[in-house]
C-alpha cells in the first residue's frame, strides 16, 4: 500500500460520536499518525470558526478544509490559502429565494456563519436535534438580519447552509436551486442543503492542498459519512465510509468502517496506517 502522508476527516458523522465528541481512542490514533510525520487536515462543512479548539490543537493538525471545500486554510498563520466563494449578488439571489421557504438559513461569510434572533431562538421549528442546538449556538454569528447584513457588508458566501422542519420543502428547493449554474448542491444531514459554488467541492480541496504541499493523491485517505463527502471519498488515494454513513458515501469509498459511535476512524487507522493487529472492521 502507498505510504499515507495526508489523512482528511470529516468531522461531525465521522470524526466527532453523536454527541459531539472526539473519543480518546479516535485521538490517539490521529496522535500516532501525526508522529510519522502525517498531516491531519479537519475536512468540514463548517466554517473555520465552528473547528472546535480541542481539533486544531491536535497533533499534525496545521491545515483544514472549511464549507465543504470554500476556504483551504492555514490555522497556524489565521489565514486563508484558497478561497472559493458565491458572489455577493448570487449570495443575495439565493438568500431571497431561500426566505420563500419555512426553512433556518445561514450564509458563511469570513470564517463564521451568520444567523438571525428568528432562527436561533426557535431552532426545535427546523428539525434540529438537541445536540446540534449545543453546536449551532456555540458556532453562529447573530445578526439583526441576514439578509440586509450581506447587503452592507457585499461580502461573498463562502457556503449557506438551510434547515427544514418539512422534508417536502426541502426537496422542492432543491430542485429550484439545482435550475441556477455554477452551484454544487449537497447535505450532511436528512434535513438540511448545503450551497457551494460549483468548484468548491472537499475532493477539489484535497486534491488542491495535496498538490500544494508536495504530496500524490496517491498518498492521501480521506474519512466521510455524508452526501457532502462523496467527492472527498472519490479523489483520495484511500476513501473510508464510515458504516452510519449515507449510501452514496458508502458507494464513494473504497472501504466501510465500523460507525462514528465505535471509533470507525481509529479502527481504520489501527489497521491500514499504524499496522496493529486489531479487528479489521470495515468491508
Amino acid at each position: 500500500m502507498t505510504e499515507i502522508k495526508m489523512i482528511a476527516l470529516d468531522m461531525d458523522g465521522t470524526l466527532l460520536d453523536s454527541q459531539k465528541k472526539l473519543s480518546e481512542r479516535n485521538r490517539r490514533a490521529l496522535a500516532a499518525c501525526a508522529a510519522r510525520g502525517i498531516q491531519i487536515v479537519p475536512a468540514t462543512g463548517r466554517a473555520v470558526h465552528g473547528i472546535y479548539p480541542e481539533i486544531k490543537a491536535m497533533p499534525g493538525v496545521r491545515y483544514a478544509i472549511a464549507t465543504n471545500g470554500g476556504v483551504v486554510a492555514d490555522l497556524s498563520e489565521e489565514k486563508n490559502l484558497q478561497t472559493c466563494a458565491i458572489s455577493n449578488e448570487q449570495t443575495l439571489r439565493i438568500l431571497r429565494m431561500i426566505e420563500k421557504y419555512p426553512a433556518m438559513y445561514d450564509p458563511y461569510i469570513e470564517g463564521w456563519a451568520i444567523t438571525q434572533p428568528e432562527f436561533i431562538e426557535h431552532l426545535d421549528r427546523y428539525g434540529i436535534s438537541p445536540v446540534m442546538q449545543k453546536m449551532v449556538h456555540a458556532t453562529r454569528k447573530v445578526v439583526p438580519n441576514i439578509i440586509r447584513f450581506v447587503e452592507e457588508s457585499k461580502k461573498e458566501a463562502e457556503k449557506i447552509n438551510v434547515f427544514f422542519g418539512d422534508m417536502e420543502e426541502r426537496e422542492k428547493l432543491r430542485r429550484e436551486l439545482e435550475q441556477i449554474d455554477g452551484l454544487f448542491i449537497s447535505s450532511s444531514l436528512y434535513n438540511n442543503l448545503e450551497i457551494n459554488r460549483k468548484e468548491a467541492t472537499k475532493g477539489n480541496a484535497i486534491l488542491w492542498l495535496a498538490e500544494y504541499l508536495g504530496i500524490p493523491r496517491e498518498s492521501v485517505m480521506a474519512f466521510g459519512d455524508g452526501g457532502n463527502d462523496v467527492s472527498m471519498l472519490k479523489e483520495a488515494g484511500i476513501g473510508v465510509a464510515m458504516e452510519n454513513g449515507v449510501d452514496e458515501a458508502k458507494a464513494a469509498a473504497d472501504y466501510i468502517t465500523v460507525s462514528n459511535d465505535a471509533d470507525g476512524v481509529a479502527a481504520a487507522l489501527e489497521c491500514f496506517v499504524l499496522g496493529q493487529d486489531g479487528s479489521r472492521s470495515w468491508t
